[in-house]
């Protein structure tokens, strides 16, 4: 795999070798060049097959045809020995030179005939003709531009920034495509990318380039260019036809057959292979064949080594979280039962047991924030979702161990891996009359067709209210459509138009970012034009999608992996993380940059996220496709980034934002030092915390607030702690994700009013908390009676009813730090038990100093800016006075993280 870049019209080898330095990801290993008066061909290598001499450009034996290209020819050695007895001479052992013969001997035809992934220039010197060319799928990229600042000349890249780096294209994003992907959320549909007069070499397309002068001898320049477009490919018409023909029967041993050996083709290479392993279907399917390739000792696999290496993104505790059926599958990968056919297929002797080293990787949001600027830069254009990111951090982990990493996608596109071909399979059934077939299918898979009809009747959010009028009412006709009753030629369109061409984008850019060769074994042909040749019942039978591979693998794989129904793949627990990044994404909406921009409705944008807030809506793919789209403007087009918020570091002896040190309480004055903490966890020992902290504040050896000794030491003092970070250590707080209210916590809560002392039970999650505590009889006949009691003018009885531990429950606040943004919580256990053991605690290292001596206690406060409520208090004063000097929140609404009031006496 490598990396591929050249002009033609005009050559500049100062321009090329800047453009290989901004290609050397791609290729590491080395670079070569090809220079003609009017041609410049580059070539950056990842040395993976003939590492010693597969050095490009490579030429034919009388010179006259020079190529570069980035990608593997898995079928080359069978290529080899044909155009060998046709009378070809090899010069290396590289599949790169199979390109050259063939396309001496088979023309563009010969593209066809190439098995594997690759992105070609070629270039015929005597006929003065540039060739493009790119795979059948579209697994490599190939971009390209006509040049206007230089007259009937034209560049070509396998990345787009090296295009813009030689300053002869201009920057301009295409509005149009950015238009398709708020609104209909694709891109990579097309010839156009989101930069203007950017174009894609498109799947299965050969582009030629010629002088149409090249019979005059050394013409100086090149005048005009004649560019012609071809479809090479008969891959889409050939599937096509044999869907036509009703299928031949199903076969699973062939299929077997068929998909060994495109893993086994994928396993060629010379630097140690990898492989990705989500715990899905697909994945596990590869990972398991390259065990037992690896137990039966066959010869590809010796890329390997003696232990197969796995690369999973995994997040513990998240609704994707899919760690479980990766621990399953490397439980129970062997022994495998012989009627996988293997061994009889493919000879090599079993012995031993192979294994995996399972390398996990946990993303984090915090670490997402970071690396948003590079992530946004490898991947050129907008990604769908955040999910590219999962597998951006196993590609960064992975480069670390090895070169090449083989994946399972494309099989959900060619074997109808997501909800809605299910819909396509009924409407086909019902539309051909089957309506036997049609009322068993819908009956075995009722489970995935109330999932996806939930998920239809789920309000979402209009993309078109989110953006610029003006910008939505120039671009009203562009539509999108996908066939809707015939899965076959749904699934072509998703492979070779649709889904499938954005996922190959991601792969790519992410791979290539660290210098790893990604390789996707589902896409052979042979195995795709077999799997085509069959019934559709071979793709979606008795309620379960991807048919022949659960037949193929059900003595292969854990049960709990083959019968898998829920489709996670490369994800990240985005509601998750938009709650916990929602402060930054708010600053980014509302900054003076986003309002400027001529797409957006920024008040409804900001509208529309203050409802996700708040919990209104859980659609956060429309609030990324936003925010992504401005991230990439930032990075390409503005001339400076201001996403980047410097954090200061707060003073102890300042308040916070809105807040003041001094308050007056009757004719006392008292000072309250809000204290910036470390964040408490579940499991902290929270009381040494805080009585380290306090320890800190006023022991003269440690000199923090040293002045409060000097002068002031027949001053009394104490400290206020939030109930929320002694519920968090405690275990007694949930993240909202993790609460499943009931129909009657959802029901109760609409007529809760807040307390105010927080949100109370006026959220279904505290509403749930509720329910746990104290009983759902309990909360029933409380509101009954509390309604009541409005009547003849009794207020509170709600809550004197089911007492202090309901009282206490809080939810998520929506511009606090995390995680009290996303969590809801009981109210600490024994409050006031904790307060007198942080007072009796500090005894322990007190002095002689006044001031120590002087210290009254702590009190346990829920508090925020409409209300206080003291839990516990081991300072001797009244609640109501404590709650008087705390009334206007000096510990702050958002995200202080200072959970911890010093007051003094002042």
């Amino acid at each position: 795999m490598c990396g591929i870049a050249g002009f033609y019209g005009f050559s500049d080898e100062k321009l090329i070798k800047n453009i290989s330095e901004q290609l050397k990801h791609r290729g590491p290993d080395g670079e070569g060049y090809y220079r003609g008066e009017n041609i410049t061909l580059l070539n950056r290598r990842l040395a993976i097959i003939d590492v010693k001499g597969g050095d490009q450009p490579i030429f034919n034996e009388d010179k006259s045809i020079v190529v570069v290209y980035n990608g593997e020819i898995y079928n080359y050695l069978e290529l080899q020995q044909e155009l060998v007895r046709r009378g070809h001479k090899f010069s290396t052992k590289s599949d790169t030179e199979v390109i050259i013969h063939g396309y001496e001997e088979w023309g563009n035809q010969s593209f066809d005939k190439l098995n594997g992934m690759f992105a070609i220039a070629l270039y015929d010197i005597k006929k003065e003709k540039l060739i493009l060319v790119r795979d059948q799928f579209g697994i490599k990229p190939l971009y390209y531009s006509l040049l206007k600042s230089k007259e009937d000349s034209f560049i070509f890249s396998s990345e787009i920034r090296p295009i813009f780096h030689s300053g002869l294209v201009k920057k301009q994003p295409n509005d149009r495509i950015i238009y398709r992907y708020l609104k209909y959320r694709i891109h990579d549909d097309q010839k156009e990318t989101f930069f203007k007069d950017i174009f894609r070499v498109m799947p299965g397309e050969v582009i030629e380039i010629r002088n149409p002068k090249s019979e005059i001898q050394n013409p100086k320049q090149i005048q005009n260019l004649n560019i012609e477009y071809q479809k090479y490919s008969k891959l889409e018409e050939d599937l096509l036809s044999l869907h036509d023909l009703g299928g031949r029967g199903e076969s699973v041993e062939t299929f077997q057959k068929e998909l060994i050996k495109a893993i086994k083709y994928r396993l060629i290479s010379e630097v140690p292979v990898g492989t990705c392993l989500s715990g899905g279907l697909d994945s596990s399917t590869v990972v398991s064949v390259v065990n037992r390739l690896l137990k039966d000792r066959v010869k590809e696999a010796e890329s390997v080594g003696k232990i197969q290496k796995t690369f999973s993104a995994v997040f513990p505790g998240g609704a994707n979280d899919e760690e479980k059926y990766i621990d399953e599958l490397k439980k129970q990968i062997s022994p495998l039962r012989q009627s996988f056919p293997l061994r009889q297929d493919f000879g090599g002797q079993v012995e031993g047991q192979a294994n995996l080293k399972s390398y996990k990787i946990y993303p984090k949001p915090e670490e997402f924030f970071k690396d948003l600027e590079d992530f946004v830069r490898t991947q050129e254009e907008p990604t769908i979702s955040t999910g590219p990111y999962a597998q951006y951090k196993v590609m960064q982990r992975a480069h670390k161990e090895v070169t090449v990493l083989l994946d399972g996608q494309g099989a959900d596109e060619m074997m109808a891996g997501y909800l809605p071909y299910y819909f396509v399979y009924l409407r086909q059934l019902w539309k051909t009359k089957k309506y036997l077939t049609f009322f068993k299918e819908t009956i075995l898979a009722r489970d995935v067709v109330i999932k996806y009809i939930k998920e239809k009747f789920t309000k979402t959010i209009s993309s078109a209210e989110l953006m610029n009028a003006d910008f939505v009412k120039t671009y009203l006709a562009e539509k999108f459509k996908v066939e809707n009753d015939n899965l076959k030629k749904r699934l072509v369109e998703d492979i070779f138009k649709n889904s499938l061409q954005s996922l190959l984008r991601y792969e790519d850019k992410n791979a290539m970012r660290f210098s790893i060769e990604g390789r996707v074994p589902f896409l052979d042909f042979n195995l795709l034009k077999y799997l085509f040749s069959l019934p559709d019942e071979a793709i979606i039978k008795d309620g379960w999608n991807k048919y022949i591979l659960r037949k193929a693998t059900e003595d292969l794989l854990p049960e709990l992996i083959n019968k898998r129904r829920n489709k996670i793949g490369f994800t990240t627990p985005e509601y998750e993380w938009f709650m916990r990044m929602k402060n930054k994404i708010y600053m980014i909406f509302s900054s003076k940059e986003f309002g400027g921009r001529k797409y957006f409705n920024q008040n409804s944008i900001l509208a529309a996220f203050q409802d996700f807030i708040e919990g209104k809506t859980t659609d956060t793919m429309i609030f990324w496709r936003f925010l992504n789209v401005e991230l990439w403007l930032r990075e390409f087009f503005d001339s400076r980034k201001v996403y980047k918020v410097v954090k200061s570091i707060k003073s102890d002896f300042k308040p916070n934002k809105g807040k003041k040190i001094e308050i007056k309480v009757g004719n006392e004055k008292y000072d309250r030092y809000p204290i910036k903490t470390e964040l408490f966890k579940k499991g902290d020992d929270y009381e040494k915390k805080i009585t380290e902290i306090v320890r800190k504040l006023f022991d003269p050896s440690l000199g923090q607030l040293r002045f409060l000794t000097q002068g002031q030491k027949e001053k009394k003092w104490f400290i206020v702690v939030s109930e929320k970070v002694i519920a968090i250590a405690q275990g007694r707080s949930y993240f909202i994700w993790d609460i499943r209210p009931s129909f009657f916590a959802k029901l109760l809560s609409k007529y809760v009013k807040k307390t105010p002392f927080g949100i109370g039970l006026g959220s279904p999650y505290t509403m749930q908390l509720a329910i746990n505590e104290v009983g759902l009889f309990k909360i029933s006949y409380s509101a009954i009676l509390a309604y009541l009691g409005k009547l003849v003018g009794i207020n509170g009885l709600f809550y004197r009813l089911t007492g202090p531990v309901v009282r206490s429950i809080d939810g998520p606040t929506e511009y606090s730090l995390y995680p009290s943004n996303v969590s809801a919580k009981l109210g600490p256990k024994n409050p006031q038990l904790v307060a007198e053991n942080i007072k009796s605690q500090s005894a322990s290292w007190r002095t002689n100093n006044k001031s120590i001596s002087n210290f009254l206690g702590a009190v346990i406060i829920d508090a925020n800016d409409l209300g206080r409520n003291v839990l516990g208090n081991s300072t001797g004063l009244s609640d109501k006075l404590v709650e008087e000097i705390m009334r206007d929140n000096p510990m702050g609404q958002s995200n202080e993280q200072t959970p911890i009031v010093l007051v003094r006496e002042y």
